[in-house]
């Protein structure tokens, strides 16, 4: 790591630990239904509440069970319980199984469908979750959440609906890549906490059918609807992302799809970053045309995160790391997007954003452990 790394590094822990996640604790917090608001305004104050989603308090359970034992952070286990029991309380659907997308600010149930980025995400906290506390009820989600999603996702060749009715009736809508994309995550999560056979097949075989159905032969790119879709296109955030699952997963590592990702992230970076600024494009096409220039924050900090596992990344990871500083992070909090210019086009601070930003720092902070 270059000598200027670690007090940058510095810098934004102690940003994301003295102010960001405080947020979530107190105005953040709505006590009464005890869940995290959706987002916060520029002033700290939330926004008028339309709805609640399964995933951003699945997301927050991420946040504050990654927090439980360090120091300074007595407050995260008692959090991450009231979000684990308001998990349960508030979007499992106890007729059909399975996880409600989205209650009221009544807390009534309002999108009842199920969809599979939730349920990856109900997997992926009540894995880490489960990792600090090994209480039998947090396992016991994990174990109907991963259970709910083979029976009732899977299409039978790898691959998973992304959405579907109330009932589990079919809509139709095929499988997409981003919910793939934290299913995936949400697999390595539970394998990394115990052995499981069937977890570790279903996520060897998800691997394989993804490499035949959305990757791009030429540039190696994961695609965000499957090849031959109308109106496709790719993510340089997404191939950051694919990348680090796989380049730090010893299963996934040497696979085919390790493979092409390993390429896509070349091409991502090429097509997608400004070597000058750092700027992570929002939306390309498959010849690199850029369809979406807004530059948002999660997609900076997997390219960061992403950066660490990239060999002679040493410049880039100093200038990453300066550009998410200097650019999305303030003395109130962050901006959720600049415009392809670089002004600021969304202020309002969404509850979800922090695990982005968790996960890119537990990257970052690995990363130097590994140096010394």
């Amino acid at each position: 790591m270059p000598s200027a790394f670690q007090p940058s590094l510095n810098t934004v822990l102690t940003h994301f630990h003295s102010l960001i996640v405080p947020l979530w604790q107190g105005p953040g917090w709505n006590a009464e239904l005890a869940l995290p608001y959706e987002a916060l305004d520029a002033d700290h104050r939330p926004l008028p509440p339309q709805r609640y989603r399964a995933m951003a308090c699945a997301r927050q359970l991420y946040l504050f069970a990654s927090l439980i034992g360090e120091p300074g952070a007595a407050f995260a286990e008692e959090r991450a319980a009231a979000l684990f029991r308001s998990l349960q309380r508030h979007f499992h659907d106890a007729e059909h199984g399975g996880w409600f997308y989205s209650i009221d600010p009544a807390g009534r149930p309002l999108d009842k469908r199920k969809d599979l980025y939730t349920h990856a995400f109900i997997i992926f906290a009540c894995a880490h979750y489960w990792a600090k506390v090994r209480e039998p009820l947090v396992e016991s989600v994990l174990n109907a959440a991963l259970a709910v999603v083979a029976e009732r996702f899977s299409t039978g060749d790898g691959l998973y609906e992304a959405v579907l009715e109330r009932n589990w009736a079919s809509l139709k809508s095929g499988p997409l890549q981003n919910p793939l994309m934290h299913l995936a995550e949400g697999f390595l999560a539970t394998l990394a906490v115990r052995e499981d056979a069937i977890t570790q097949d279903a996520l060897l075989d998800l691997a394989n059918a993804l490499q035949q159905r959305f990757i791009d032969r030429h540039h190696g790119v994961m695609m965000e609807k499957p090849l031959g879709a109308v109106d496709n296109w790719f993510e340089p955030g997404h191939q950051f992302e694919w990348f680090f699952l796989l380049e730090s997963s010893e299963l996934l590592r040497g696979t085919p799809l390790h493979a092409s990702l390993t390429r896509a992230f070349a091409y991502a970076e090429e097509k997608g970053v400004d070597n000058a600024s750092g700027a992570v494009s929002g939306m390309l096409a498959l010849d690199g045309t850029v369809r979406d220039g807004t530059q948002r924050i999660w997609a900076q900090a997997e390219y960061l995160r992403a950066l660490t596992l990239r060999p002679d990344s040493e410049a880039r990871l100093q200038r990453q790391l300066l550009a998410l500083q200097q650019h999305f992070l303030h003395a109130k909090g962050w901006h959720e997007c600049l415009d392809a210019q670089g002004a600021v086009s969304r202020r309002d601070m969404p509850s979800t954003t922090p695990y982005h930003l968790a996960t890119c720092y537990q990257g970052l902070m690995q990363s130097t452990c590994d140096l010394r």
